[in-house]
């Protein structure tokens, strides 16, 4: 036999399920088999090895250091097969694709959007994960991705630039009329955002402007701190993109414009558009709901 030390290929799935989640439960739920069949499997391939690859306690099971490099080669292994797989499959892809989207971007930007894709893309239904952060396709079972690019994509991913982004102060109407130049910043409060620390400073930083706060308050979410300024909480630095909607409405301002902070947002697709068309119809749209961010006129 070629492959002379090669264990049952069969007892590689469930071993991989359960070091990833430290748990024969998790893998056989993840596999849909029973909590036995895991693991006889796993007895199957330490017999095959001579050797134990997890430490059993009453509580908890602990791959060993053995077992997690075995794992990680099964991992690239199986993630090589399903990538060749994938390009020579005649197979058109079926079902829902999952899109992954910061939050703050899915409830403020995408979400009031999806009655205009249901009407102009009906043949692709899409499920919506909010996350943000480095992706990964195949731990987090996601199809796509909307991403700002202040951190390294993964390098298999097919890349779509959507826009550029845009940051700016807004406020309630009445708190704008009192603002005649960036100095009357001094007299209200400042909302920082705890996921982007460092709004205020790059807005000073590329503008020039200096904004000397009387207070300041930070919140968890953008989306959470243009709730406080669209309730007359003070000011924030917010991107155009999740702004965009409240600003048309009427419920915020921009009393200084909007500038480039010099990144972008892209769509990440674990295939590209050639070979999915559910992919290829999604990006359309996206784009072509996105260039609306980049020719909206410079909105007060």
């Amino acid at each position: 036999m070629r492959w002379s030390a090669l264990p049952p290929l069969n007892t590689l799935l469930p071993f991989e399920a359960t070091v990833r989640h430290a748990s024969m439960t998790a893998a056989a739920q993840e596999l849909h088999v029973t909590h036995g069949a895991v693991s006889r499997q796993i007895q199957n391939l330490e017999r095959s090895l001579g050797t134990s690859l997890f430490e059993r306690q009453t509580r908890a099971l602990r791959p060993t250091p053995q077992a997690r490099q075995l794992a990680a080669v099964v991992r690239d292994a199986l993630d090589q097969i399903d990538a060749t797989a994938r390009q020579i499959s005649h197979r058109a892809p079926a079902g829902p694709l999952t899109l992954s989207c910061e939050p703050t971007l899915l409830m403020r930007w995408l979400i009031p959007r999806l009655p205009d894709l249901a009407v102009n893309v009906p043949d692709v239904a899409v499920h919506l994960s909010a996350a943000g952060g480095p992706v990964f396709f195949e731990r987090d079972n996601i199809d796509l991705a909307i991403r700002r690019d202040d951190f390294p994509f993964p390098e298999e991913a097919s890349r779509t630039r959507l826009f550029s982004e845009r940051i700016g102060p807004v406020c309630r109407p009445d708190l704008a009329a009192r603002l005649t130049g960036a100095a009357d910043i001094a007299q209200a409060t400042l909302l920082h955002t705890d996921t982007r620390p460092q709004a205020w400073d790059d807005w000073r930083r590329i503008t020039g402007m200096k904004a000397e706060p009387a207070s300041q308050q930070a919140l968890e979410h953008f989306y959470l701190t243009l709730q406080a300024a669209a309730a007359g909480v003070g000011i924030a630095i917010a991107p155009y993109a999740v702004a965009r909607d409240d600003l048309e409405r009427g419920q915020l301002v921009a009393p200084f414009g909007f500038v480039p902070d010099g990144t972008s947002y892209h769509l990440l697709s674990r295939r590209s558009p050639e070979q999915d068309e559910r992919v290829r119809t999604l990006t359309a749209w996206l784009r072509a709901k996105t260039s609306q961010l980049e020719n909206d006129p410079e909105p007060v």
